[in-house]
């Protein structure tokens, strides 16, 4: 008997072979391109898989919610970098863990931002340590390198008794690539605009000790990290059908599953009914824009071998509808009878994770282990 035939469904999988595997992939890298590498565990958010990215040679975490941080610390990881930008109703959380002795750095994108994180330094007596973040894709947040913007926010850090520890972005952009070239190119103008943006403040007299890029596809495509001092990188610890639809991994590299029980079918529709459904596999469609549209996941056996042309077509909450992405299979009550256990990829393994209270961990003998995952901002 399988060791997963006794789980309750729909259960978080993760291949533990797989896993260990892309984390000494990308540790690799980062050593052969001699930078500090600071995995985010936004991905996981368990401390067992950040122990094991620890272990590998990361230096600290990054994270994207206090709560996190608050958990990773008392977890006894100190180097913590919060990677969202910073409002003043966060402050007083923050604050607490700095006092408790965690080495907890801020972001900041916003003269507004760095005048309030000056103002509640200064009235508490705490030099809190601020990294200016930098737009260099028009993703998402961020000061463009060039901006005046960028030099008024170091100043006011500065010059209010603030820790200016450095310049940081992330090319969110490079998932929308799906070629060696394009990716490389995006991974070149990620670290050129961090880069720059250092430049810049040390010209105008400011430091930054801290250059750090980073995105999945650009830290496994970068050539060259000349003036980058340390990477971020989260969702290589699992990949997902996003991730290989970007090019970056190949689908036996996905270390995240969700393993599902057959529980009915539609035979004149060439349905099987699956108790995975958006609940399991989250609403996250991030394949739907792609070269090759998933639905809701690629269907494996219980080895995690996919089964071609199979797809989590469609879901509800807790109903899955599993069929031939192309056709109707006349046949899918005997390929997959009432009870059968299968897995499934995720398009988006960290919004996956996040439907899950604990992972079931196996791996090559079919050891299993639980571990917990955290919750909450």
């Amino acid at each position: 008997m399988s060791a997963l035939a006794h789980l309750n469904t729909p259960s978080a999988l993760i291949d533990l072979d797989r896993m260990q595997a892309n984390i000494a992939r990308m540790q690799t890298r980062m050593d052969s391109l001699q930078v500090k590498f600071r995995p985010h565990v936004k991905t996981s958010k368990s401390a067992a898989v950040a122990a094991q990215q620890l272990a590998a040679g990361a230096c600290g975490v990054t994270v994207s919610t206090l709560r996190e941080a608050e958990q990773f610390y008392a977890d006894g990881i100190s180097d913590i970098l919060y990677a969202v930008g910073m409002v003043a109703n966060k402050l007083p959380q923050a604050l607490a863990l700095r006092r408790l002795g965690c080495d907890l750095k801020i972001i900041t994108d916003s003269l507004a931002s760095a005048q309030a994180i000056v103002q509640f330094g200064q009235l508490h007596g705490e030099i809190l340590e601020v990294w200016i973040e930098i737009d260099s894709d028009g993703h998402r947040s961020g000061i463009k390198p060039e901006q005046q913007a960028l030099l008024d926010v170091g100043q006011c850090l500065h010059q209010g008794g603030m820790k200016l520890g450095g310049v940081l972005t992330h090319a969110g952009s490079s998932y929308e690539y799906d070629t060696p070239v394009a990716l490389i190119a995006i991974a070149e103008q990620e670290r050129a605009a961090c880069v720059l943006a250092a430049e810049r403040l040390r010209a105008a007299g400011l430091p930054c000790p801290v250059v750090s890029v980073g995105s999945t596809p650009t830290a496994l495509a970068a050539e060259s990290l000349a003036g980058v001092t340390e990477v971020r990188a989260g969702v290589y610890v699992f990949f997902d059908l996003v991730m290989h639809n970007v090019g970056v991994c190949r689908m036996d590299e996905i270390a995240l599953s969700v393993l599902t029980t057959v529980i009915g079918h539609q035979e004149e529709k060439g349905w099987a009914i699956v108790d995975a459904g958006w609940m399991a596999m989250s609403r996250d469609r991030g394949t739907q824009r792609q070269k090759c549209d998933f639905a809701y996941g690629q269907v494996c056996d219980l080895a995690a071998q996919p089964l071609a042309g199979y797809v989590l077509s469609s879901a509800n909450q807790e109903h899955g509808i599993l069929s031939l992405r192309d056709g109707v299979d006349a046949d899918i009550v005997r390929r997959f009878p009432i009870g059968t256990q299968l897995r499934i990829l995720p398009n988006h393994a960290c919004a996956t994770g996040a439907q899950y209270p604990e992972y079931i961990a196996i791996d090559a003998a079919g050891e299993v282990r639980h571990w917990p995952r955290l919750h909450g901002w």
